[in-house]
C-alpha cells in the first residue's frame, strides 16, 4: 500500500528530528531555545558578504532573517556593502558617497571570495527587499549618517512591506533618533560593541538612558560577549528593552546568550546554528 500524504509527512518530521537530535550530539551540545537566526550580511561565511548570493544562500540555509549594510551613494542611491569604500573588494579607495551607483555597480564583489562568485555585483537595497521570502525579515545597519533616513523611508515605501518585514540598526545614535521621528512603525535597535579588557564596557544605567533618549526599540549588542551577564540582561529585560547579539559562530556561546535571554542571534554561520537546533523566536 502506498503511504498517505500524512503518513510520508510525519515520516519526513520524524527523520527531521533525529537529523538534529544527531548533530546536536555532533557538535556536543543539546538544542538551542527558541531564538531568532540572523544571517550576518547574509551567510557570508560560504559567500560574499552584502551579495544577493550572500542573501539567497542565507534564505535557503533557513535564517529567519538577514542583515545587511548600507550606504548612501553620491547620487542617493541605498547601496549595500559594509566598507566605507569597495578597496578589501578589489575596488578603488574612493568612498561610496563619492560615487554614483553606476559606478559602484561596475565593480566585481565576488571573486575576492571566489571565483565561483565572478562578477557578482553591489545591490542595491530594493534588491534585497525583493528577495525577502514571506515570514522572514531583514536588518538593515545604517553605516552613514541621518542623511540616509528619508530615503530610506521613500524605498520601504515603494516597497509596501509590512513594518514587520524590515528593521533599522546602527551604531549611530543620531540615525536612530532619526528614524524614531520618520519611521516611528519600524523597529529601531542601537547597536553596542563591547570593547576588549583595555576598556571599561558600557553600564546598563548607561544604555538604558541612551535607548530611552533616542526612542531605540531595543539593543543589539556585540563584540566581546563574554561581557554580557546574566545581571547586565536581567536589568534590561526588566526595563522592558528587547536585546539581540552579533556576532556568535559558536553554537555554545549562542545557548549561553539565549539562556541569558538574548531574543536573536546574528551569525556568519545560519546553517551551523540551524543545525544544532536552535529554533526560531518569532
Amino acid at each position: 500500500m502506498r503511504p498517505s500524504r500524512r503518513m510520508r509527512r510525519t515520516t519526513v518530521a520524524a527523520w527531521l528530528c533525529g537529523a538534529l537530535a544527531g548533530a546536536a550530539a555532533l557538535f556536543g551540545t543539546a538544542p538551542l531555545r527558541a531564538a531568532e537566526i540572523i544571517a550576518h550580511r547574509g551567510a557570508s561565511f560560504d559567500a560574499p558578504e552584502n551579495t544577493l548570493a550572500s542573501v539567497k544562500l542565507a534564505w535557503e540555509q533557513q535564517a529567519d532573517a538577514v542583515e545587511i549594510d548600507v550606504y548612501l551613494s553620491k547620487d542617493r542611491q541605498i547601496v549595500v556593502m559594509h566598507d566605507a569604500t569597495p578597496k578589501r573588494y578589489g575596488g578603488p579607495d574612493r568612498k561610496i558617497s563619492d560615487m554614483t551607483f553606476e559606478e559602484i555597480r561596475q565593480l566585481d564583489v565576488g571573486t575576492w571570495k571566489s571565483s565561483r562568485f565572478a562578477g557578482e555585483k553591489v545591490p542595491r537595497l530594493e534588491d534585497i527587499l525583493d528577495s525577502i521570502p514571506a515570514g522572514r525579515r531583514l536588518f538593515i545597519e545604517v553605516k552613514c549618517g541621518p542623511e540616509i533616513v528619508p530615503v530610506l523611508k521613500g524605498v520601504l515605501k515603494k516597497a509596501n512591506r509590512p513594518a514587520a518585514q524590515t528593521c533599522l540598526i546602527s551604531f549611530n545614535a543620531a540615525v536612530i533618533e532619526a528614524a524614531t521621528r520618520e519611521l516611528p512603525d519600524l523597529e529601531r535597535y542601537w547597536v553596542v560593541g563591547f570593547p576588549g579588557k583595555d576598556k571599561q564596557p558600557p553600564k546598563a544605567d548607561e544604555l538604558m538612558e541612551t535607548v530611552r533618549r533616542i526612542g531605540a526599540t531595543g539593543l543589539d549588542l556585540g563584540g566581546k560577549t563574554s561581557l554580557f551577564d546574566a545581571a547586565l540582561i536581567e536589568r534590561l529585560t526588566a526595563a522592558k528593552i528587547p536585546c539581540y547579539a552579533w556576532t556568535v559562530n559558536d553554537p555554545e556561546e549562542a545557548r549561553r546568550l539565549v539562556d541569558l535571554g538574548i531574543l536573536g542571534i546574528t551569525t556568519d554561520k545560519p546553517a551551523v546554528l540551524r543545525l544544532v537546533g536552535l529554533a526560531t523566536g518569532r
